[in-house]
């Protein structure tokens, strides 16, 4: 007995919570640099606004519809997005984070109580507390919970909560869906299934076994199983330890100059040592990478890459491997467009393997960790960039395009919102 909670039109409903005035009001949140659509309010969807697409085609429709257009906030949908998971871990002990708007529930432990109404209540108290609207599917697999998702967000009469459990018209659901929204089937999977006449779900579930061994492999079966209402997909509580951990971002403007490429390196430095503090990891290996645009002439990319020889978090260290790089890989006459550092082996922070022509004692590892423990503290207490690497700079001129960025109310001690009583 599962459960996915997702958040309605996350990015959109983020941009409400504090902007009460944007309720009704077609909302779109746009990609780094302003670029495409990543996001769209209902009414964004009903004005005809697709996903993906470049804001630049769509500013007569914004005009027309009246559309309010967003930067993207990513620091505030995180918090966001913690703030709802704890609100549900109020209520279930076990979930597995699935993505920043979507959490599965073990409702297992919880099948002696009306799991349907608890589900009800999830919804109503995470509204109260966040200000985010959610839907909650409930089946017996993860797969049907994704289905049963679909249905309570597009089905009014089930007010956000749909329950597949025991449902006489699960059939009747499965054949409605066609093959290539079911999830985990991407492109390829869904041709292979339309070529053999397989075009709803219900035709997956309903298939030769043996097919879909032949086609798909163990991958297919388990998906087979699981519309079948037969669990193959565990859930996933503990998070699996990352591999790699990539920080890149497009320039707003060319990088012509060596010293503002080695500035945007150095920030993708920093924001990655931040994250694997975070997660707890150490990195082994890190590769630069940086290239100009593919659709000017003279297309340039590169990378290069530093093997450290003792595994570090530390943002010192990482920068006195990153920037010699960079020092590599510039190219006067280039005008980049995108740069980036690629963080690799990782590993556990509390296995440290030592090196021994590389002397570090366990005081000055200690006093280190401290160091940035302390730094880390700071910038959330009083927001990112409180504390700051002088390699970074102050006002670059490489930033992000984000002419429509809203406020960091729950992340930016400056941006709380100010109530007045009178």
């Amino acid at each position: 007995m599962y459960a996915l909670a997702d958040c309605n039109n996350f990015y959109a409903s983020c941009e409400r919570v504090f902007e009460p005035k944007l309720e009704g009001r077609p909302v779109v949140v746009l990609s780094n640099n302003d670029g495409c659509v990543v996001a769209r309010s209902q009414e964004a969807k009903d004005a005809g606004i697709g996903m993906g697409e470049p804001a630049f085609k769509c500013r007569d429709r914004f005009d027309r519809h009246q559309v309010v257009v967003r930067s993207s906030n990513y620091t505030l949908y995180d918090d966001m997005s913690r703030r709802v998971v704890r609100s549900i871990l109020e209520f279930v002990p076990d979930v597995e984070i699935y993505s920043i708007d979507e959490v599965f529930l073990d409702l297992r432990p919880l099948q002696h109580l009306d799991v349907e109404s608890l589900c009800r209540t999830i919804r109503d108290r995470v509204k109260q507390w966040t200000g985010i609207p959610i839907s909650i599917g409930i089946a017996p697999t993860k797969t049907l919970a994704k289905l049963a998702n679909r249905l309570a967000k597009r089905d009014p009469a089930r007010v956000g909560v749909c329950n597949l459990i025991g449902d006489p018209e699960l059939d009747a659901h499965l054949a409605r869906v066609p093959v290539e929204d079911l999830w985990g089937v991407g492109r390829r999977l869904s041709r292979w299934c339309r070529m053999r006449g397989l075009s709803s779900a219900l035709d997956l579930a309903r298939a030769d076994p043996a097919l879909i061994r032949q086609g798909w492999g163990v991958v297919g079966l388990r998906l087979q199983q699981e519309l079948r209402g037969i669990s193959c997909l565990p859930l996933e509580t503990v998070a699996t330890p990352k591999q790699d951990t990539c920080c890149s971002r497009s320039f707003g403007a060319p990088v012509l100059d060596r010293q503002s490429l080695r500035e945007a390196v150095a920030t993708h430095v920093v924001r990655g040592a931040e994250k694997l503090r975070r997660q707890r990891q150490r990195t082994a290996r890190l590769t630069v990478f940086v290239r100009t645009s593919p659709f000017s002439s003279g297309f340039y990319a590169n990378s290069a890459t530093a093997v450290l020889p003792l595994a570090t978090q530390d943002t010192g260290v990482l920068l006195q491997a990153a920037l010699p790089l960079v020092d590599h890989l510039y190219r006067p006459g280039c005008a980049f467009r995108k740069a980036g550092v690629l963080l690799q082996q990782l590993q556990p922070e509390e296995q440290l393997q030592h090196h021994l022509l590389q002397a570090a004692s366990p005081a000055q590892l200690q006093r280190r960790e401290r160091l940035m423990q302390a730094v880390d503290r700071l910038n959330r207490r009083f927001g990112a960039g409180t504390l700051q690497w002088a390699v970074v700079g102050l006002q670059p001129d490489w930033c992000m395009r984000r002419h429509h960025l809203s406020s960091g109310y729950t992340t930016r001690l400056g941006d709380l919102p100010l109530v007045q009583a009178r």
